[in-house]
């Protein structure tokens, strides 16, 4: 008999979720994970008695009831609203697309009616078209060509690396367009911040599990693949195959993290989207107005979009046609691996929100087999 009836490989949110529920199952799980520490992406580091999203900013939303009292089990979550502001050129736009965003884009914009006679207007030939086939036909259809210009086009282009025209139109369905005065980002039923920070979660759900951090499972494949009779992986799907049949595409990010000492209060707001093509970095996150915090200090990051190449770190699948079709003859071969169970965006090869990372872990058929 192997010591482990699981081996995860990744301790980001798949991983925690489903050993948490598994051992609660009488399952014994061991738990890898190649960075020095557990969370995944999720991961916060607590600097100045701030939370900071140490891989990006992370908001907790989801509309689905299974999920949040699952993750209610865990912590509990602030009444902390995502109201992201763009930053065009020192223009400042509310996001995501409402009312405030047309008034202060328009001058002579006041009324719900005013706002959609401008846009389509703006609209021109893409008013008719039918499903959109790249970002920038997406962003015409929407919003027309002001607000694509201004609050789509360069931040779009930064983040993926590529012309508008090249970006899954996808990407920005994401986004609500209202023509109410309603800066929530998200149209979800439950929104927040975990109190006390995402890694205090994961800490919570891996209680009493064995987790070995620092630990590469693709080149130590042999030795931990025979404690236990099967693995729930969650790395990279190209990379488990040693990319055989090719690389993925991924896009990559650089973090600057900056502790002001001295500094109450940096620029009045958790997120900023710099819209413009020009400004290097794509997001300038104040990690204390996640959790209202009046901390003496804050810490603030800049979030610089990177090209990814075989060694660094993935964070966004880019799922446009061609990166699609690589994806499923690596899928195909993934469901040819026995006792192999392959999850999470990365495992996946799929665009997940946090909350439908968990809700696929939840759903994980081995986790309903019987005793």
């Amino acid at each position: 008999m192997k010591p482990y009836d699981f081996l995860i490989v990744g301790a980001g949110l798949y991983g925690a979720v489903f050993a948490h529920e598994a051992t609660a199952k009488g399952k014994r799980c061991l738990v890898v994970d190649r960075r020095n520490h557990i969370g995944g992406n999720c991961y916060t580091k607590r600097i100045n008695d701030i939370d900071v999203h140490w891989y990006g900013a992370h908001i907790f939303h989801t509309s689905n009831e299974k999920v949040w009292q699952f993750m209610n089990r865990f912590c509990r979550f602030n009444n902390y609203i995502n109201s992201p502001i763009a930053n065009y050129h020192g223009e400042l736009y509310n996001l995501p697309f409402n009312m405030n965003t047309f008034c202060k884009l328009w001058d002579d914009v006041h009324t719900p009616d005013e706002a959609k006679a401008r846009i389509a207007e703006q609209q021109g030939e893409f008013e008719g078209i039918g499903e959109p086939r790249n970002l920038y036909e997406q962003g015409m259809k929407l919003g027309g060509r002001d607000v694509f210009e201004k609050l789509v086009k360069g931040y779009s282009e930064k983040q993926w690396g590529r012309p508008a025209e090249e970006i899954p139109a996808f990407v920005l369905k994401r986004l609500p367009m209202r023509f109410t005065f309603d800066n929530n980002y998200f149209n979800d039923t439950y929104q927040g911040i975990p109190i006390g920070g995402y890694t205090a979660v994961f800490e919570r759900m891996l209680d009493g599990i064995e987790v070995r951090l620092g630990v590469d499972f693709v080149a130590e494949r042999d030795k931990y693949s025979a404690l236990a009779d099967r693995i729930v992986y969650t790395g990279a799907l190209d990379e488990y195959f040693d990319y055989r049949l090719g690389c993925l595409e991924y896009r990559s990010l650089r973090f600057d993290h900056q502790l002001k000492k001295g500094v109450q209060n940096f620029q009045g707001n958790a997120v900023f989207n710099y819209t413009d093509a020009e400004t290097p970095y794509t997001r300038v996150i104040e990690h204390k107005h996640f959790a209202f915090g009046n901390q003496p200090d804050t810490v603030v990051s800049y979030e610089f979009p990177q090209v990814w190449s075989r060694g660094s770190e993935p964070y966004y699948p880019v799922n446009d046609d061609c990166n699609e079709v690589l994806a499923e003859s690596y899928r195909s071969l993934a469901a040819k691996e026995d006792g192999v169970w392959f999850g999470g965006r990365l495992g996946e090869y799929r665009y997940y929100d946090m909350d439908k990372v968990v809700a696929s872990a939840l759903d994980n058929p081995w986790l309903s087999e019987k005793q």
